[in-house]
């Protein structure tokens, strides 16, 4: 009874590990679920940037008073997307990197936990 109990034990130890491993359904979805939480952070960072930079341009067409104003002598269109366009994606892909690689790391963690 003893020896049954510590073989079933050992072989839960590597479990999720093995499942991976071996590719196995569950191994397969685990991936799967990864996969989709990073295509999830992509699809909602893109609606980010296609709503914050897609939208000024309308903004600019239904407000044309908007699109008329200056800002130390520069206009306010060229300002926002000739100059700030480039901070703002680069604040949007230093958000994506750190959150899929809190993903990958919620996933590896997942992985390694032991196994009750």
């Amino acid at each position: 009874m003893v020896l049954a109990e510590v073989s079933r034990r050992q072989h839960r130890a590597g479990g999720t590990r093995t499942e991976l491993t071996q590719q196995t359904r569950v191994g397969e979805t685990l991936i799967r679920g990864l996969v989709r939480a990073q295509l999830a952070l992509a699809v909602q960072l893109s609606a980010v940037v296609l709503v914050g930079l897609g939208g000024l341009p309308w903004l600019f067409a239904i407000a044309p008073s908007v699109g008329r104003m200056t800002v130390l002598g520069v206009n306010l269109p060229w300002l926002l997307l000739g100059v700030l366009s480039f901070p703002f994606l680069v604040a949007v892909g230093w958000t994506y990197v750190r959150l899929a690689e809190r993903n990958e790391q919620d996933f590896a963690d997942l992985v390694q936990r032991p196994e009750r």
